[in-house]
């Protein structure tokens, strides 16, 4: 007969999982996450919950099961490898009136656990007549199609209030981050810039309002109190503001300034973290910004303000001196003299460089010079923004994986 599907409240409710291996590490945490008092029996447990427990987030009894272990419980989770232990704990459980899962066997079990997932307030589980490779896919579906809009979701009783400042990444519109496809799902007015995922607005609602705020360099541009107030305008007209940007919002985003706006105007904030391009872009170009060996320390500078300038905060002669990975951001019109002021304090001109124009897109590309020839080089190969620049020896590593790549590839 089919199951009966109940979602548990477990907040303060003791729980007992007898087991300490793989299915003790996927179940645990789910369960820490829904407010569990997690009691763990088991003579020996994984890494991953050993530091829950060196966390104070559980409590492991070190041994082996034994028979009233259940006393107290609310619910038992038997995921032994050992089929008889298994059956003791839920016979156990069983006679108490204890809510129970056995792990190894779905039809000696009293309880299934659904295949889950979260999206944003929306729990989905699934179950597929004990089927759990079937269950998992049909819930990723549904969580998929939640989460992207595929599947309406803007409408609930909670709706997100005032302004969420919500990092896009990159730019490839995969690595935008769980939760911020999740917000940008449930927005009425999405703020977006040029840098931002621009494919993610093909999977808004009709009704949702998108105001552009491109900033093009050297071409036009919504000044940043324009956009500010467009933030706040919105949002106290009782709609839900997504601020989508490239990268982070708090990486040389103006997302302070925005978050501070805000603030200030009595608007409710939300800060979604998104992947940097000073790490996701070297990274998808087969750079290491750190390498063992070769750099420790990683460098990120905005050179949108060149050396020399009255107005610049950047010690370049400290960054000259430095061993570590630089990774420079905005650098394309200026690169000349910031090759010029690096050498000229004592970085040697030899130093390895990298410059990849749009990464993470389908139209990245990349060049290696040294620090003596890349202003040139990219001068010939009419590299534009958004570029990033890599100086380091790193970049060596990045060259010796490639060979390695191509040597594979090639007939024996």
């Amino acid at each position: 007969m089919p199951p009966y599907l109940l979602g548990l409240r477990l907040a303060g409710r003791r729980v007992l999982v007898v087991g300490g291996g793989r299915v003790a590490q996927r179940r645990v945490p789910a369960l820490l996450a829904a407010g569990a008092d997690v009691v763990l029996v088991s003579p020996e447990i994984t890494p991953s919950l050993e530091d829950l427990v060196a966390a104070g987030r559980l409590t492991w009894h070190r041994r082996t099961y034994e028979r009233g272990d259940c006393a107290g419980a609310w619910l038992v989770q038997a995921v032994t490898d050992d089929g008889k232990v298994n059956a003791a704990v839920v016979a156990e459980a069983e006679t108490a009136r204890i809510w129970s899962v056995r792990a190894d066997d779905a039809d000696a079990s009293p309880g299934w656990t659904p295949a889950s997932g979260q999206v944003g307030e929306t729990t989905v589980g699934v179950l597929s007549g004990g089927d759990p490779r079937r269950a998992a896919g049909l819930r990723d579906a549904i969580v998929d199609g939640v989460r992207d809009g595929g599947l309406a979701s803007r409408h609930s009783r909670r709706k997100p209030v005032g302004v969420a400042l919500v990092g896009g990444g990159p730019g490839d519109p995969g690595l935008i981050t769980v939760r911020g496809r999740q917000l940008l799902a449930m927005a009425d007015v999405v703020v977006t810039d040029r840098l931002a995922p621009r494919e993610l607005l093909d999977e808004l609602a009709p009704d949702v309002e998108v105001i552009d705020a491109a900033k093009i360099p050297y071409g036009r541009t919504v000044p940043q109190e324009s956009i500010n107030d467009y933030l706040v305008e919105h949002a106290k007209q009782g709609r839900f503001v997504v601020r989508l940007k490239g990268g982070d919002p708090f990486v040389f985003g103006r997302g302070g300034e925005e978050a501070l706006h805000c603030a200030r105007h009595g608007v409710p904030v939300t800060v979604v973290p998104g992947i940097t391009s000073a790490v996701a872009v070297p990274g998808a170009a087969g750079v290491p910004v750190t390498h063992r060996g070769v750099s420790q320390e990683f460098h990120v500078v905005s050179a949108h303000v060149p050396p020399g300038h009255p107005a610049s905060t950047v010690d370049w002669a400290a960054l000259a001196a430095s061993k570590g990975t630089l990774v420079l951001l905005m650098a394309v019109e200026r690169m000349e003299l910031i090759t010029e002021a690096l050498i000229g304090y004592g970085r040697s001109s030899d130093t390895p460089v990298a410059v990849v124009q749009e990464g993470t897109l389908p139209g990245q590309r990349s060049l290696t010079a040294t620090l003596a020839t890349v202003a040139g080089e990219m001068r010939a190969a009419g590299v534009r923004p958004p570029a990033i620049a890599i100086v380091g020896d790193v970049v060596t590593v990045a060259q010796e994986i490639d060979t390695l790549r191509a040597d594979l590839g090639r007939d024996p």
